[in-house]
């Protein structure tokens, strides 16, 4: 197994925007652990949001930004994609087969957004997908569609991952597996 640790959209837009992440407690220092254990062991895929007009995340914006804890860590890739999904419209896809890559481990925002589209479009292209349960972080939702907590929100996404397409591990289980 050839693994690659994909941090995905760990910028300020969760940080000090629009989209404050809430759950789990711990969500980035778990990130900030897997991107240590991975350095010169693994692949980091760094992946940033962004939209060109749009009031969230717009490019060059302080909360388009990557953290700067994630910005000051090593990385073998920095790719920036339009929509959730990590390899629409991105190299990522033909850059992993270069790699030799099976296997992603999904990290970072938002659990239920961007992380678990990746995952999902990595099963359909033939990746193996670790889902890192508490290097992943959400926020509670009101909308049209409901609401939910960041709590319900993370076990329903986690719970779905598992059933089919990703082995959902806690950050120190994949930390030990490298």
């Amino acid at each position: 197994m050839r693994r690659a640790l994909l941090v995905i959209d760990v910028q300020n837009e969760y940080f000090t925007g629009a989209l404050p992440i809430t759950h789990p407690a711990g969500h980035l220092d778990r990130i900030l652990e897997v991107m240590d254990a991975a350095a010169g062991k693994v692949p980091i895929v760094v992946i940033q949001h962004h939209t060109e007009d749009g009031p969230i995340f717009r490019k060059g914006s302080e909360t388009w930004q990557l953290h700067p804890e994630v910005a000051g860590r090593p990385r073998d890739l920095l790719i920036e994609k339009s929509l959730p999904g990590s390899f629409t419209g991105t190299p990522l896809e033909g850059w992993l087969r270069e790699q030799g890559i099976d296997t992603v481990a999904i990290a970072g925002y938002m659990t239920h957004m961007c992380c678990d589209t990746t995952a999902r479009q990595a099963v359909h292209r033939g990746f193996k997908s670790e889902f890192l349960r508490d290097a992943t972080g959400t926020l509670s939702l009101s909308n049209p569609g409901g609401e939910v907590t960041a709590e319900e929100m993370q076990r329903s996404i986690l719970a779905a991952q598992a059933q089919f397409l990703s082995e959902v591990i806690p950050a120190s289980e994949w930390i030990g597996r490298l």
